[in-house]
């Protein structure tokens, strides 16, 4: 890398851009979004690795007297946190002190020891305010540039990234193909769920050799999916890493959610069924899930019930009006989602215009997310959920071209102004079981929510993300 040292930011930032520096772009020089997309989707029309296998799906489809089947396609998405990166660091012969937005300063203390050769005695970490993060600043890129330029210069540096650094060169959320297909016999009953995945994993920032989703990623919602199917496979295909992938809020829950959302509603309208009846009916009689023998960590205080799943749906439900009339062009759209612990279900009202214009009146989202002490804390959670949710559903979008990242700022990776926010109802579950995750769980259940209710007020599916601002009406 290059750095340009200045006694301030300004004269910095303008010396940089005097620059003319020709950089060696490495091996995914000819990394494109659309090509790479193709390649994903062409790994879900085929077996891949399995992950979880019960019964026999290729037989329940085979003797299946109806069978769905359908694919779902979200792109890389950027944290875009409010602050970018910025770090001060000051090192001296003896000792380094740090200043950073850091989610994860444990980490900090070995890259100091590796860059300057110091002990963790002689090193310490002062964390900021984060300005937002989303996971993105637990990886201190950032903070290591202003260690190495301090040691470099024997003098204080603070390392201050642009916006456009920071979403060019994010951790970014991976992109992913989904394919699912359903088995459905003669009486209505759905007897097969075959769930094919294919991502970049997280686990390739560590080791570039990794090339397939492992089990703790596929069990954030599709390898741990609760429905009571007899017949049930989750498989795996390859996927190449071509960029930097990270941790964002609800990391695989995002598009695994949507895929098998989305995918449990395209069912209801198949067998006849009220979308939330349908639901209900797929999770089965109330119990414990273990997903041990899949590779999944033991949830000791922590079991997937499912009963408490089928209360957050019928409450907001309830709380929402579910069946309610609406104006013409509206719609409703639920989903619901066991991550971290939590249990929450959402439904979305839409509107959408002749032209294919659409808007989000209301939200209403229901969570159990076991015993609280500060229920203000935990709506808030919940309405930037329901934000950071419609964000990620309507427009965020991260694309390369010839290997380099297309967006930049907030004018091409765009998310959420307040005239879109809607009304926001958040409906908490009083609960005596162990308290459990509230920043992340509200997330996983908008997209597919979003996409439900657009069928419901359209008639056409959209099985990809962002959605957009302007439906393409005529070739959904």
């Amino acid at each position: 890398g290059v750095a340009v040292i200045a006694s301030n930011s300004w004269a910095a930032l303008k010396a940089r851009d005097l620059l003319d520096i020709e950089w060696d772009d490495g091996s995914n020089a000819d990394y494109d979004s659309d090509s790479y997309k193709q390649v994903l989707l062409q790994a879900v029309r085929q077996p891949g690795s399995v992950l979880r296998q019960q019964g026999d799906v290729g037989q329940a489809l085979e003797a299946a007297e109806q069978t769905l089947e359908a694919e779902y396609y979200a792109p890389h998405l950027a944290h875009a946190s409010m602050e970018p990166p910025a770090a001060v660091a000051s090192v001296t012969a003896d000792f380094c002190e740090v200043w950073a937005p850091t989610q994860n300063p444990q980490s900090l203390i070995p890259m100091v020891e590796a860059a300057t050769g110091l002990t963790k005695e002689q090193v310490k970490i002062n964390v900021t305010l984060l300005g937002g993060a989303f996971g993105r600043k637990s990886k201190c890129d950032f903070a290591e540039e202003a260690v190495v330029l301090s040691k470099m210069t024997g003098a204080p540096v603070l390392v201050q990234w642009s916006r456009e650094d920071d979403i060019r060169h994010d951790y970014f959320h991976s992109v992913s193909a989904q394919q699912l297909a359903a088995s459905i016999g003669p009486d209505g009953a759905v007897t097969g769920w075959r769930h094919r995945l294919a991502y970049p994993s997280i686990m390739s920032t560590f080791d570039p050799a990794v090339k397939a989703p492992v089990a703790f990623e596929a069990g954030l919602g599709a390898l741990n999916v609760p429905y009571d199917i007899e017949n049930l496979t989750i498989e795996a295909g390859e996927a190449e890493p071509k960029v930097r992938i990270g941790w964002l809020r609800s990391v695989c829950n995002i598009f695994q959610s949507f895929g098998v959302n989305s995918f449990s509603d395209e069912i209801a309208h198949a067998r006849g069924l009220d979308p939330k009846d349908n639901l209900l009916e797929l999770l089965g009689p109330d119990r414990s899930l273990d997903f041990t023998d899949v590779g999944l960590e033991a949830t000791e205080n922590y079991p997937f019930q499912t009963g408490r799943l089928r209360s957050v749906i019928e409450l907001v439900a309830d709380k929402a009006g579910w069946g309610r009339s609406v104006p013409e062009g509206h719609g409703l759209g639920i989903a619901a989602q066991y991550s971290f612990h939590s249990y929450v279900a959402a439904i979305v009202e839409v509107a959408v215009d002749a032209d294919g214009n659409w808007t989000v009146p209301r939200v209403d989202l229901a969570i159990d997310c076991g015993q609280y002490v500060n229920p203000d804390r935990v709506r808030s959670q919940q309405e930037g959920a329901v934000v950071f949710g419609l964000s990620l559903a309507r427009d965020s979008e991260i694309t390369a071209r010839n290997g380099r990242i297309v967006q930049g700022n907030f004018n091409n990776y765009r998310v959420l102004r307040i005239g879109m926010t809607p009304e926001t109802r958040i409906h908490l579950v009083d609960s005596s079981a162990p308290p459990a995750g509230v920043g992340e769980p509200g997330v996983p259940p908008i997209a597919p929510a979003v996409a439900n209710a657009l069928f419901a007020a359209t008639g056409k599916r959209f099985r990809e993300l962002p959605l957009g601002r302007k439906l393409d009406l005529e070739n959904a």
